[in-house]
């Protein structure tokens, strides 16, 4: 069954920034999947922020047994030791079935309750040798926005705890509600490149990042055509590697990557909203026949086209 119960733990010192992105993500909306969210902390009562501004918090960490996703928020520092209490109850919650996520700092937490042993996890590029060090049963893969072991998720730094929700909220309840909300929040649904991009990395002048910007425009709203990097560079007005060079530093991914994403996408999106074909979808999306299609699906989302739409046909 799809979450919709959420309950977001915040410790003493959270990150303001956490907190706002999970409210945005997750509060209720006349539209969408109309989630049940409400935040914890380790008592009820104020909780100071890395803003200087106390947030009211009236549930404590009781309030975990009744999620059905429990977010670990970060705080500003990783070196106050989380209440064994805390770490019971997300040990309890996720062995009754709801799934446990963390981003940045929060994700110290989690790996601090063991659920992380065993398994593959990230977060933020600075704190990642870290994590490593002090949890060596983690696979800390720090290249990576987010990573999904099922009923655990976890995120990178800052931001990319959006990165993260809209890929909870893709995987359980279809990409529709994600692109909604992603277009809501007017950020894209869906960054197919690492924390890589995030590190030291050049930016393209204003001239070229505006040509750039309107070749990816063009090239979503055309996604049925045969695109070619060269066709790409062509429109941008750059040579094939400049563009390359750009694409690279502007988006944190390769050409190929992205338009991969993005026909990926916008298959999803025509699977749960439309009744065309399987065919008809993989045309309108780029891909030479729906065989195609179906083996991007298998390998992207691990499921056919299909049951995907079973999955989340829109009403």
């Amino acid at each position: 069954m799809p979450f919709h119960r959420v309950a977001a733990y915040i410790p003493s010192g959270a990150a303001a920034l956490g907190l706002g992105m999970a409210s945005a993500a997750f509060r209720s909306r006349s539209a969408g999947p109309g989630f049940d969210f409400a935040v914890c902390a380790d008592r009820r009562g104020p909780v100071a922020t890395d803003a200087g501004v106390p947030v009211m918090v009236d549930d404590d960490i009781e309030l975990l047994t009744r999620a059905d996703l429990v977010l670990v928020l970060p705080g500003a520092q990783d070196t106050q030791e989380p209440a064994d209490a805390l770490l019971d109850a997300l040990c309890r919650a996720h062995a009754r079935g709801a799934i446990v996520a963390a981003h940045c700092l929060g994700v110290f937490t989690v790996a601090a309750a063991g659920l992380l042993n065993d398994r593959a996890a990230t977060t933020h590029w600075q704190h990642a040798d870290d994590l490593a060090t002090r949890y060596p049963m983690i696979t800390v893969q720090a290249e990576l926005l987010y990573v999904d072991q099922d009923r655990i998720v976890t995120g990178a730094g800052a931001a990319a705890g959006m990165d993260m929700y809209l890929h909870l909220i893709r995987r359980e309840h279809g990409a529709a509600h994600a692109n909604a909300l992603a277009r809501l929040l007017v950020m894209p649904p869906h960054r197919e490149g690492g924390q890589q991009q995030y590190v030291d990395a050049p930016v393209a002048d204003g001239r070229d990042a505006e040509r750039l910007t309107d070749v990816l425009a063009w090239a979503r709203a055309h996604l049925g055509r045969r695109l070619t990097v060269d066709t790409l560079a062509t429109r941008a007005l750059m040579s094939r590697r400049s563009f390359i060079r750009h694409f690279a530093a502007a988006t944190g991914t390769t050409p190929h990557a992205w338009l991969r994403a993005q026909r990926l996408s916008l298959a999803e999106e025509l699977l749960e909203n439309t009744s065309l074909t399987t065919e008809q979808i993989a045309q309108q999306a780029g891909y030479s026949s729906a065989a195609a299609l179906r083996q991007q699906f298998l390998q992207r989302r691990g499921i056919p086209p299909r049951d995907y739409r079973r999955a989340f046909r829109q009403a």
